[in-house]
């Protein structure tokens, strides 16, 4: 099976939460990871997302240590969404 990951940076303007961290995260620039698997069968190319992982400051640790973090594309989208709503 085929697979690729996009990377792509996605920017806070407020602090922020997202399902599946236990803490708030800081405002800032972080870099999406999403993976995807070929769709076998079709007449032409096609992905469907098997996996949406988030690098974020590691926990309890005043270093610039980063940690991936598996997150729902979803709860992404709502963060983001969030985010803009506010002011």
């Amino acid at each position: 099976m085929t697979m690729r990951s996009r990377r792509e940076t996605v920017t806070f303007k407020h602090p922020f939460r997202i399902k599946g961290i236990d803490r708030l995260l800081p405002p800032g620039a972080y870099e999406v990871i999403t993976d995807e698997e070929m769709i076998e069968g079709l007449s032409f190319a096609s992905f469907r997302r098997v996996a949406t992982m988030i690098m974020v400051p590691a926990a309890g640790l005043r270093t610039s240590a980063m940690e991936m973090v598996s997150i729902g594309s979803v709860d992404l989208s709502d963060a983001q969404r969030i985010d803009a709503s506010a002011s």
